[in-house]
């Protein structure tokens, strides 16, 4: 088992607390808080088929690592527990237990992992823990009737596959569409919620669909099964690593087809690279984020703080890969500096869920965080985007869905 335990503290984002005059602040302590600290756990895929996804784990602790050294949050340091868990959600639960049971932590922010986090989900809410900022996308976890104390942190499955199914209905309404998804919450949720908006027309346009389990070393059989099917269009419900393999097998057989990519299978260092740019090229997804390889962002302020901070503070990482990462740190940091001296669990999902039009650095312009009690999903925004060989190219307006949807 891989143990990252270090002392990470909280942003430099100032905070007006209005206090009525001559109140004293009354403090409350949560499991894992003192005077002088604050611990919160997590779990990440540090091993394992997916173990490139421990990026995320690994960036948080760089960013809070930095932020620490600034005095940590209202004067506590934070201790971050995150631990392996191999993208296996059997290992996600003794894992998850043991920062609840063993570690005593606050709380679960920022794990990794759809499959993962719907694990663990039942296990922490019936402890009352809150469990909130999942890196996940799943809709089953925006559930405040039955998961109270559970909030994420990405686009959900519903909305990223609306705007990529609208995209079609209106400029490629005779599409026939492939579909290669991975074989759990992940792939199914991508999947059924692209057919959910397609409508009527998910009969006609999705002519074959082909499945993949984490643990197979290729998919070139589906790819081959995939191409027979004569589709011009391929949607991948797929992972970083799958998403290259096809690409680039695509290309090898002369397959031309329309790439249409999750936005977490997206990035151009670590995914289309590997698959060749190339063969990449005219691939389309959707976009909430600014990126470090787009020209457009060179002189922005905060894009330069972000690259000094992965200079400095996370020089082995992937400047590209890592903006997510980085926006999840800041919304970690955000919810704990919120809490003020009451870090109790229950006032921790409080502030976790009253958050309205809050703009994160490194979000496109127009991109906001809203949580709130009854909608536990951060973000319900994008912008289309084609890869034109170097970069992602946005177009169009940004696309808002209603909370309803």
């Amino acid at each position: 088992m891989m143990k990252l335990s270090m002392i990470l503290a909280a942003a430099a984002i100032p905070l007006a607390v209005g206090v009525s005059s001559g109140a004293i602040a009354q403090k409350a302590y949560g499991p894992g808080v003192t005077d002088t600290e604050i611990k919160i756990g997590q779990t990440a895929p540090y091993s394992g088929p997916l173990s490139s996804l421990g990026i995320f784990g690994r960036v948080e602790v760089a960013y809070l690592r930095k932020v620490n050294a600034s005095g940590g949050i209202n004067g506590r340091k934070v201790t971050l527990i995150s631990l392996d868990d191999a993208f296996s959600p059997p290992k996600t639960v003794e894992q998850t237990r043991k920062l609840v049971e063993s570690d005593e932590v606050l709380a679960v922010m920022g794990s990794i992992g759809t499959p993962t986090s719907l694990a663990t989900s039942k296990y922490l809410n019936s402890k009352g823990v809150p469990q909130v900022l999942l890196l996940a996308s799943t809709p089953k976890l925006d559930d405040p009737e039955n998961l109270p104390w559970t909030t994420t942190f990405s686009v959900s499955q519903l909305v990223e596959t609306r705007t990529y199914a609208e995209y079609l209905l209106q400029s490629k309404p005779d599409a026939r569409v492939a579909v290669i998804y991975q074989n759990d919450d992940l792939g199914k949720g991508n999947l059924a919620g692209f057919k959910a908006a397609l409508g009527a027309k998910a009969a006609t346009m999705i002519v074959k669909e082909a499945a993949y389990d984490v643990t197979e070393p290729t998919i070139d059989s589906q790819v081959v099964a995939l191409k027979a099917s004569g589709a011009d269009t391929l949607f991948h419900a797929s992972n970083g690593r799958f998403a290259a393999q096809l690409i680039r097998k695509v290309h090898e057989l002369g397959w031309k087809v329309q790439h249409v990519l999750l936005n977490g299978v997206s990035g151009i260092s670590t995914i289309l690279r590997a698959a060749g740019l190339e063969a990449s090229t005219g691939a389309l997804t959707s976009v909430w984020l600014k990126s470090s390889e787009d020209p457009r962002w060179d002189d922005d302020r905060d894009m330069k703080e972000y690259r000094a901070f992965m200079t400095q503070w996370a020089p082995g990482e992937l400047v590209e890969d890592s903006i997510l990462a980085y926006s999840s740190a800041q919304m970690i940091v955000v919810v704990l500096k919120n809490c003020g001296d009451d870090l109790s669990r229950e006032n921790l999902l409080k502030q976790a869920i009253s958050i309205h039009d809050l703009q994160l650095p490194l979000f496109l312009p127009g991109v906001k965080i809203n949580v709130s009690p009854n909608r536990r999903v951060a973000w319900r925004q994008a912008s289309m985007a084609r890869f034109d060989g170097s970069k992602w190219v946005l177009f169009g307006d940004i696309l808002s869905f209603p909370a309803g949807n």
